[in-house]
Formats: structure tokens, sequence, C-alpha cells
């Protein structure tokens, strides 16, 4: 199957496509042996160049895997104190090794991805990619105008004195002093939500992700289980990222 190169090119991370766009139209880009123009398509076997360096286009092997975490186990492979790890829940795979896309501490659920590909899983944690968070969280404590306004203009946590806050903030719920919210944040940062909740005096009692840009955790889907994305499904959210990369990649501002 043929695709249009400044698509392929747009997959690798070297630019969005309107930026790939841009990088034909200077004649930066060639295929096989000849400058490449708009509207050309390349195959699984062209050879597609960007300022005479050939690019690694798409792992057509590339997998994805979407596990629903529970609460009690690490994100890491390995544990000194010998606590359950969320590779323990995954198949084999023939070749090559399942790599994490950031981590969910010991204490939270819900949707965790792991991808065949380390590139792919380093555009996904990269904070230039802009990746929505959602995650419903039950709260104890007092929740007045004062702190939700704080929480989605920004609060410097420490020790990084960095300032994080909440893209969207809604209440879902309440009982007494336990509210449920869903809260949408961009950035991976540890234990960024609790940090967050913290800062305002209000302690997470329970804390699930439940989404990752486009990918929603499955209802169905049991605490412990996986599901591996079809390639419509890799396809759509690998595409959905990319379409979401600015005009500066590595080749600077096109």
């Amino acid at each position: 199957m043929q695709q249009r190169i400044q698509k392929i090119i747009a997959r690798t991370g070297l630019a969005s496509r309107r930026g790939a766009e841009a990088l034909i139209r200077q004649g930066r880009v060639r295929l096989n042996d000849k400058l490449a123009v708009l509207g050309d398509k390349a195959a699984i076997n062209d050879r597609i160049y960007v300022d005479d360096k050939e690019i690694k286009t798409a792992d057509a092997n590339l997998q994805v895997l979407l596990l629903n975490k529970p609460e009690g186990y690490i994100t890491s492979r390995k544990d000194p104190q010998g606590r359950k790890s969320v590779f323990d829940l995954l198949p084999e795979l023939t070749a090559g090794r399942w790599i994490s896309v950031g981590r969910l501490d010991i204490n939270t659920s819900g949707l965790l991805l792991f991808t065949s590909d380390g590139g792919f899983a380093n555009l996904l944690m990269h904070p230039s990619s802009d990746i929505e968070r959602e995650y419903m969280c039950r709260i104890y404590g007092g929740i007045n105008n004062n702190k939700i306004n704080k929480l989605k203009s920004g609060i410097n946590l420490k020790p990084e004195m960095k300032t994080a806050f909440f893209k969207s903030i809604r209440e879902v719920s309440s009982s007494g002093r336990n509210h449920w919210f869903s809260v949408v944040l961009t950035q991976g940062r540890y234990r960024e939500v609790r940090r967050l909740w913290e800062a305002v005096d209000c302690q997470v009692s329970r804390l699930s992700r439940i989404r990752f840009g486009q990918l929603r955790l499955p209802g169905n889907l049991p605490k412990g289980k996986y599901l591996l994305l079809s390639d419509a499904q890799i396809t759509a959210f690998r595409d959905s990222i990319y379409s979401k990369k600015t005009d500066t990649g590595i080749y600077g501002k096109c």
C-alpha cells in the first residue's frame, strides 16, 4: 500500500503533516533518487531522505497494548521488595519487549499503555505531544471555588517548583466530604494528580486513569486484563498524536 510522503514523515515525529509539506516544498525531501514533490506516494520498499538523511519509516510490526492496571502493582520490571509488577500481567512478545508509556503509582489503577517500539513510547511521553490524561479521583476534604480556581490556574509543586495544573476539572458526584472528580492534565509528572490535590489540603482516596489521548479504558475490561489494539486502532491513535504535533520538529520551525 502506498501513502503520501508527508504522512510518512509525520509519523516518524520529524515534523507535523504541515511541516512535512513545507520540507517537500523547500526541496529537502527525496524519494529514492529523485526530488520529491507534493502528491508523491511511497511504498514500503521506497526510501525517503530528508536533508540527505534516510528516515526510518513507521514500524510495520508496531504493537500497542492497553492494560487495566490493578492497585497493588508497580510499573517497574523488578522490585527489591518483591512487589507484584504489571509486566507479570502481559503476554510475551516474539521479539523485543514491552515498554511502558509512563507510569502509574502502586495505589493508582486504570489505563496503562505499553508498546513494542521505544521511539513511539518516547513520543507519547514527550511534553511536546501535549497528550491529555483523564483521571477519576475520589477526594476527601473541603472543596470550594477558591481551591478549584487554584487547581486550574496552576500551583508550583515541590521539589521541582514547576507549575502544574488541571486542564479541566469536573465534579461528578459527592456524598458528605467525599467527592468524585474527573480531571484532565497533559503532563505526566510523578504523582502529579495526588500532589495537586494535596497542595489545596485535599486527600485522594481513590485514583484511576480512564483516558490517554483518544484511547479510553473499556468499561468491560476487568482489572488485571489487557487489550491488544488492532492495526486500525493503532493507526488512528498514532495519527491523532502526529496531527497534534507542532511545526517545530528537529528541523526547527518550517
